[in-house]
């Protein structure tokens, strides 16, 4: 196993017992969620997309900004939060503009066969698109190649996104 695999292993078994890796709630497995929200008749709503963060903020105000319940929507299964009436029409306008790669999973992860939780406080917008990793140590391996972690999360994605984080981690 060389250095890189065990570090991945290591990072997601260490993930998965301090409760850093989130499987995805109720949408299909091409968006990473966040579950626990429940609808007012008690049925299980559609996760959180990003953990709740406003995925338009980070182009239009360079920053992760968190959303609220006010200012929701549900795409592809999964639950959009903003910060502003603004922003949410914004994002209802092109959605595709403003969901994070690989639906929110870990680009780096994603580059090397893996899906792990994408931390909206680990991310780089690059021409125009959101991209999360797992943590600050992992995101700096990314942003060593970022053009190269694309071009292989680009070319792995299509195997990944139908099939659940644990069928592959």
């Amino acid at each position: 196993m060389t250095k890189m695999k065990a570090l991945l292993a290591a990072l997601a078994v260490s993930s998965a017992i301090f409760g850093g890796a989130v499987a995805p709630a109720h949408a299909g497995p091409d968006v990473n969620t966040t579950a626990g929200l429940v609808l007012a008749d008690g049925k299980p709503a559609p996760g959180l997309a990003v953990h709740g963060y406003d995925v338009v903020a980070y182009q239009t105000q360079g920053k992760p900004v968190r959303g609220t319940a006010e200012f929701a929507t549900v795409h592809r299964e999964a639950t959009y939060r903003f910060a502003s009436k603004a922003n949410l029409d914004t994002f209802k306008a092109n959605p595709a503009k403003y969901e994070p790669a690989y639906g929110g999973y870990c680009a780096y992860g994603v580059s090397v066969g893996a899906k792990f939780d994408g931390d909206p406080n680990f991310w780089k917008v690059v021409d125009g698109k959101l991209y999360l990793n797992l943590d600050k140590g992992i995101q700096q391996a990314w942003l060593k190649d970022v053009p190269g972690a694309i071009k292989k999360a680009e070319a792995n994605w299509p195997g990944l996104k139908d099939k659940q984080p644990s069928e592959i981690n």
